[in-house]
């Protein structure tokens, strides 16, 4: 099918759909149930930029640009942009122990319920088969369709894949290549180095002020085509239950566009039986449209509409870094807890290296978490958040990219959600001695309690309330210091 013809293909669904190119009938599109039951998925940043494993994820952009560390790192180590450019790694990036089964076989261990693989990154190349981009993972370096691999083996045992596709970005991703003599600037790649258009605006000093802003400098009409059917095609071939964005679709000229998107996805899932919804940034999508995401961040406070944090195990790079530091399974644990609380998912990223392994230091947190969520994950899957979040003098900080350093939360800190009649009530650092204040006598939220278990026990739990607390005292030691969870019977 060639971009005419599924251009036209696009207005015909929409035409006949349910849900119109616009925001009034996109606005009554819900959010899943599953989704919000589901509360955990997993992130996976795998691509070329594995194979230097330098920087981050954005080697592709990086390596053309002379203001960064990582332009004479390449010069260094692979020899000048011109003759050794991005391309030149793709028969680097072989995949050799990639493992399909092995690796969800993982992620259901860990307590993962969706599976979000990066389909293509800023650098342009897809990790999937598709008939727009030859700079595919089917045709070259792996020559495996990844995408198609995982969504298999999701099927096969119960997870549920979904796909985010940075293409949008791809537009000005590679611009620096244009300032000197670099590979970017041969014809014969440009349908993998994109447009790479190059102006001020997107030089490295500028491009993030300048694409943060929804009025700046915009996309083609002949590049938002091209985005609209690529995008499109992957929602056709992989039917994914997620769709997710980066950031520069919040720009005025995707506007029309996004909306057909939209409209598109919406309606194809109507055909299919299929509930899905699309994670966005910014303002990219009217509020009640698709689901907000906070890239390495959280919320302070109880979002009445629901939404996800999107951050990494890793610290430095959201791809596989051969010197990235990493979170603890603690913080990792405590940031799930918070974030169910205040109604919103958690999607945790890996990044596999080149060869398809994922590495030790993530491979234990996933397993840390698996096993804190065998014995505590009652409290966080198919719950909702409750009157308030929870107490306590520690909470995030509101906004993007403010979840570096792990909460020093306490044991006076505490996260409650709510199911089925059950307070679930997270002590965010275990003590013998609980107070939780909230839960006093003639509070504001008063209720009978009528009995209290801590999941993963069986001591019975002796409990006293009075004007100024709850009190439960416990009787055992801890083995470690991640969060315990409370299951308060109301009365």
């Amino acid at each position: 099918m060639t971009t005419e013809e599924y251009l036209k293909l696009i207005d015909e669904v929409n035409e006949n759909g349910k849900y119109k190119a616009d925001w009034c009938s996109l606005s009554h599109h819900k959010v899943p149930e599953w989704y919000m039951n589901d509360k955990l998925g997993v992130f996976i940043h795998w691509g070329i930029y594995s194979v230097p494993a330098y920087g981050s994820e954005w080697y592709s952009r990086s390596m053309y640009d002379k203001n960064v560390r990582e332009f004479e790192y390449h010069r260094k180590t692979y020899g000048e942009q011109k003759d050794f450019g991005y391309k030149d790694f793709i028969p680097m990036f072989k995949a050799e122990k990639f493992d399909a089964e092995k690796w969800i076989s993982l992620f259901k261990k860990a307590g993962i319920k969706y599976v979000m693989p990066v389909a293509e990154h800023h650098d342009g190349f897809a990790m999937y088969d598709t008939a727009f981009n030859r700079w595919n993972a089917k045709e070259m370096g792996p020559c495996r369709d990844v995408v198609g691999e995982l969504k298999a083996e999701c099927e096969k045992q119960g997870l549920t894949l979904c796909a985010s596709t940075h293409r949008a970005e791809h537009y000005f991703f590679m611009n620096m290549g244009r300032t000197f003599d670099s590979d970017v600037n041969d014809d014969n790649y440009r349908d993998f180095y994109g447009p790479a258009i190059h102006c001020e605006e997107w030089d490295s000093h500028t491009l993030h002020k300048t694409t943060a802003d929804t009025y700046s400098k915009g996309a083609s009409k002949e590049w938002l085509e091209d985005w609209l059917v690529r995008t499109c095609e992957l929602i056709d071939k992989y039917r994914p239950s997620v769709l997710y964005f980066d950031w520069w679709i919040h720009n005025h000229s995707f506007k029309p566009y996004l909306k057909k998107l939209a409209a598109y996805y919406y309606n194809r899932a109507d055909e299919w039986g299929k509930e899905v919804t699309i994670n966005y940034k910014h303002e990219a999508f009217p509020p009640t449209v698709a689901t907000f995401d906070v890239e390495r961040g959280a919320l302070t406070g109880i979002s009445p509409i629901y939404w996800q944090t999107d951050t990494a195990i890793g610290k430095q790079s959201w791809g596989y870094r051969a010197d990235n530091e990493y979170k603890s399974a603690r913080q990792v644990i405590c940031d799930l807890v918070d974030i169910v609380s205040k109604n919103g998912n958690l999607l945790i990223n890996i990044g596999p290296k080149a060869d398809g392994t994922i590495t030790d230091e993530e491979t234990q947190v996933l397993l840390d978490m698996g096993q804190w969520l065998n014995i505590n994950g009652e409290g966080i899957y198919e719950t909702t958040f409750w009157k308030q979040f929870g107490e306590g003098e520690v909470n995030a900080v509101e906004g993007f990219f403010k979840d570096g350093d792990e909460k020093q939360f306490t044991n006076e800190d505490f996260r409650f959600t709510y199911k089925n009649g059950y307070l679930y009530a997270f002590q965010m650092r275990p003590s013998k001695t609980v107070k939780i204040k909230t839960l006093r006598k003639h509070n504001p939220h008063d209720f009978l309690i009528e009995s209290i278990e801590l999941l993963g026990s069986d001591e019975k739990i002796d409990f006293e309330r009075n004007e100024d607390y709850l009190a439960i005292n416990l009787k055992n030691d801890f083995r470690n210091d991640l969060p315990i969870c409370f299951r308060i019977a109301l009365g």
